[in-house]
């Protein structure tokens, strides 16, 4: 009887440590993800341009609005920078004769996750999609333009290679490549955050652009294009 209780009693422990180890999914990701990432909308109002410089990364309450699965589960597995000189405001650049470049020695290494962590955590994250309703409401359809065009569309016209990166050798530091952009990013989300990014992000630090929807769709079919050229 001793025995036997003995048994239940450390069956049940063993059940609380390893309850407590891996925890829920929102505990995990709470626990991976949290100390860096949003993954609730913070209260904008209230704090107003203060949000935007404590930030440490950028939010993940949208997640599953954004990001495309496959991309999301392999980038938790295999990192790699988004942002050339790391999220704003704790960028990292040094000055040299050819004008700023990021410090890649400053720059912070974003977690490695297992592939079942990773799995887990993307499931999750991809369930974040509080912003359903208005991408439903964006009409974009791929398109097709030439890289050329497209080029001088992205860096000539609309300068948008000032603070992004439409290749590995060309653009700016400020804002995230945009060479990976469509096997990283949802199409509609695209298009929908180029037409007003204030709905997605209030404290953004992009520009709004003033651009009619038909130009909006060239760009993203750019994107489209250099993702695919890759």
């Amino acid at each position: 009887m001793q025995i036997k209780y003995l048994s239940t009693l450390m069956a049940l422990c063993l059940s609380f440590i390893t309850g407590y180890s891996h925890g829920a999914p929102a505990d995990k990701v709470a626990e991976l993800c949290g100390s860096c990432h949003a993954l609730e909308r913070p209260d904008y109002e209230a704090q107003g341009r203060e949000e935007r410089f404590s930030r440490k990364a950028p939010p993940l309450y949208f997640a599953g609005n954004k990001y495309r699965q496959e991309w999301l589960a392999a980038f938790l597995q295999a990192p790699y920078p988004l942002y050339p000189s790391g999220y704003f405001p704790e960028s990292k650049l040094q000055d040299t004769a050819d004008g700023d470049i990021p410090n890649e020695n400053d720059l912070v290494t974003h977690l490695q996750l297992s592939e079942s962590d990773a799995s887990e955590v993307t499931d999750y994250l991809m369930n974040l999609q509080p912003y359903t309703e208005m991408l439903s409401q964006d009409n974009y359809s791929e398109g097709k333009v030439s890289l050329r065009m497209g080029t001088l569309d992205f860096r000539k016209f609309k300068g948008c290679d000032a603070c992004h990166q439409d290749s590995e050798d060309n653009g700016g530091f400020s804002g995230p490549i945009l060479y990976d952009a469509w096997s990283r990013l949802q199409p509609h989300y695209i298009s929908a955050f180029l037409k007003n990014p204030l709905q997605w992000d209030p404290n953004t630090i992009m520009p709004v652009p003033q651009m009619n929807e038909q130009a909006v769709h060239k760009l993203v079919d750019y994107l489209k294009a250099i993702g695919e050229a890759e």
